[in-house]
């Protein structure tokens, strides 16, 4: 288990991150993978009303996702920075700590997605023949939300210490158990919506326990019981770090459930379109959240040894991989999205053909416009692991300010083909922020360390 571990305070960067990004990305693929076979399944076996109550409770979902791994990715800045510093006794009180505030952060999600979600998706005008179905899944899927933080918080322990392939395993395993079960659920047991959402939460509780089996091998993570008080300055330091990253993806989706809302005015045939699109969005940009997963790490580890240049050096890197990386999944969804989003849709030859063509022209646009949202994703990690997650969570209401403006007055001016452009300026308005932002953090660490 040694062996996967990983110092990144030595070595070229750019290799470094690749090989470090890389089993990330497959681990990625996996998980897009089920994601992708979920929609495919209700879309294809229950529907295109069902694949758009999917969509309508995409948001909300994500929200809550988002919101679980602002906080455990917050957390693992720590734990790099101290691997980083070889200071192993504070990084067992660090992981400690975690846990007991991920537990205690999952009761009251929780407890809030329970209670939030009906009314929200009122107020998002769900429309009445997909709100019972929407209301089936997201019900399903916040009770699982303890499940999720656990996958979550040990695959960001195992990250921090630079072992990118043990997550990576646990992904594959949970695409198995996922596919089979949702063939299962859904197509023998006719479980419908919901039978997608139980083999989501059990493909996680698989993944979750094989990531803490494997954690249980590392020498330098032999927890005691007394690693678990939360007591000292420990738990204040790991909540600055990642309730500003948890506000930062609340509020994008926030920005996201506005788009929805616009979105649900436009009627099913369109949702349906929009949702098919959108549960490709993780297949875009898979290898820039495995960058970015990499960054918080690199920056983390270099950080707590004091090498600022080597972090510089890295993120050069990291944006030049991360363009051409890119560019070619933009080629390859623009030459094959048709054929791929038709896997999606089912329904009369007339709400299939509708349906693609709103899909396509959805995808087209996200992924000429593809860099932008790389360089975005390199450069917030790399600030969120120098320390500073305050930066990008200002980063994260530009955002936010940019899509929800851009789907209520574009559509306005040029028909619902503008809501399409939402993301693009969300990714364009976080951009210039975060550009800004990365040149002042490394001069004012620069100044520091002297």
């Amino acid at each position: 288990m040694a062996s996967r571990i990983k110092n990144m305070t030595d070595g070229k960067p750019a290799v470094l991150i690749l090989t470090f990004a890389l089993p990330l990305m497959l681990g990625n693929v996996f998980q897009q993978l089920y994601t992708v076979v979920d929609t495919m399944v209700v879309g294809k076996a229950l529907g295109v009303t069902a694949l758009a109550a999917l969509g309508s409770a995409d948001w909300l979902n994500w929200m809550m996702l988002g919101i679980i791994q602002g906080i455990t990715q917050g957390f693992g800045i720590l734990m790099a920075q101290e691997f980083g510093a070889s200071k192993f006794e504070e990084l067992r009180k660090t992981v400690g700590s975690s846990i007991m505030l991920s537990f205690l952060s999952s009761i009251v999600l929780l407890c809030t997605g329970q209670w939030i979600a009906r009314p929200v998706l009122v107020l998002l005008q769900t429309p009445p023949e997909i709100i019972g179905n929407a209301l089936l899944y997201l019900r399903i899927m916040y009770l699982g939300i303890p499940i999720v933080m656990s996958y979550n918080l040990f695959a960001t322990v195992l990250r921090s210490l630079g072992d990118g392939r043990t997550p990576l395993l646990a992904m594959i395993v949970a695409a198995v158990v996922n596919i089979t079960l949702d063939l299962l659920f859904v197509l023998v047991f006719g479980w419908g919506i919901g039978g997608a959402a139980a083999a989501t939460l059990i493909a996680q509780l698989f993944s979750s326990l094989f990531c803490l089996y494997h954690i249980r091998k590392i020498e330098i993570l032999a927890i005691s019981p007394s690693d678990f008080v939360l007591q000292g300055h420990r738990p204040v330091k790991l909540l600055m770090l990642g309730f500003p990253m948890a506000f930062q993806n609340a509020v994008i989706s926030v920005g996201g459930m506005i788009v929805q809302f616009v979105v649900n005015g436009f009627g099913v045939i369109f949702i349906a379109g929009f949702t098919a699109t959108n549960k490709l969005y993780g297949v875009l940009e898979v290898a820039a959240t495995s960058y970015g997963y990499s960054m918080v790490t690199y920056a983390g580890q270099n950080l707590g040894a004091g090498k600022v240049d080597r972090i510089r050096r890295g993120t050069r890197a990291a944006v030049l991989i991360s363009l051409v990386t890119s560019a070619v999944i933009a080629a390859v969804m623009l030459l094959g999205g048709r054929a791929i989003l038709s896997c999606f849709i089912s329904g009369t030859p007339q709400q299939f053909e509708q349906t693609l063509q709103i899909a396509y022209y959805y995808l087209a646009i996200m992924s000429i416009f593809l860099p932008v949202l790389y360089i975005l994703h390199v450069i917030r990690s790399t600030i969120q692991g120098m320390g500073n997650t305050v930066l990008p969570m200002v980063s994260g209401i530009a955002e936010f300010l940019m899509r929800a403006v851009t789907a209520v007055l574009l559509p306005m001016l040029i028909g619902e083909n503008g809501i399409f452009y939402a993301e693009i300026m969300a990714w364009a308005g976080a951009d210039v922020i975060l550009i800004c932002s990365y040149f002042f953090v490394v001069k004012k660490i620069k100044k520091l360390i002297g």
